[in-house]
């Protein structure tokens, strides 16, 4: 026997069917539902098979990067796959630690950016694929301005400087510390500065300390993926002398 069509199945509850006979493949197009099934002489619940709940973290580099699957079902230990969805192309997890029924840990090097269907099977055969590409893969924001100093500029002086940082997609910028923009405690330890979140730019006016001060911040690039990378920077504002001198 060739093939195989089945439309419809009446009555629909307390029927046993046969589909071909040995040797012969039989394949489905859309999806089996059952109480119970019997494949090659072996009952098999629909409980069985393995579901995929969601991953974490859903989006990660190409470097080596460990991913947490949860779902129900998991036999240990799994194959896991990750399914180019542009390609189909096929890349099998560099290892897989079983947490529990319902956890696994895939480690994964991916080469190509793009997004990734996951695939896992457990060792009894039985495997599920995601639906959906759940897992991307995207470079980090990389900071083009060195860390460090940004330059040394006047008290009370017209500030205008700029940092730079490139992904694979949009870029923002913002501090995650409060001293270049904040003015909690301008001038002793604080900048009261803009930083443009579009541009990277820092503008504004040099706040006037008592001495010379040097303001110690952090900024975070921010990608389209939510990718991170933070640096330390630097900006020194300096104080000119004020006072006339007289020597005799």
């Amino acid at each position: 026997m060739s093939e195989v069509k089945v439309n419809k199945i009446s009555p629909r509850t307390g029927t046993t069917f046969t589909l071909g006979d040995a040797g012969d493949t039989i394949s489905t197009a859309g999806t089996i539902s059952a109480a119970s099934l019997t494949v090659n002489g072996e009952s098999i619940t629909a409980t069985q098979f393995p579901t995929i709940t969601s991953i974490s973290p859903d989006t990660i580099t190409n470097d080596a990067t460990a991913v947490t699957i949860t779902g129900t079902n998991f036999v240990s230990v799994p194959y896991v796959d990750a399914i180019n969805a542009s390609t189909g192309a096929i890349t099998p997890a560099n290892s897989v630690t079983y947490n529990s029924s319902s956890s696994i840990t895939a480690n994964f090097t991916l080469t190509t950016d793009g997004t990734y269907y996951i695939r896992i099977e457990n060792n009894t055969g039985l495997a599920v694929r995601s639906t959906t590409a759940i897992l991307t893969v995207s470079d980090a924001p990389t900071w083009s301005t060195a860390a460090g100093s940004l330059g040394t500029v006047a008290a009370g002086s017209s500030v205008s400087l700029s940092v730079s940082a490139t992904s694979d997609s949009t870029v923002a910028y913002s501090e995650t510390t409060s001293v270049l923009t904040s003015n909690a405690d301008t001038p002793a330890s604080t900048m009261n500065l803009s930083l443009n979140s579009s541009t990277g730019a820092i503008t504004g006016t040099a706040p006037s300390p008592d001495s010379e001060t040097t303001y110690t911040f952090t900024l975070r690039a921010t990608d389209a993926e939510a990718q991170t990378a933070d640096i330390t920077f630097t900006i020194t504002v300096s104080v000119g002398i004020t006072e006339g001198m007289q020597f005799n």
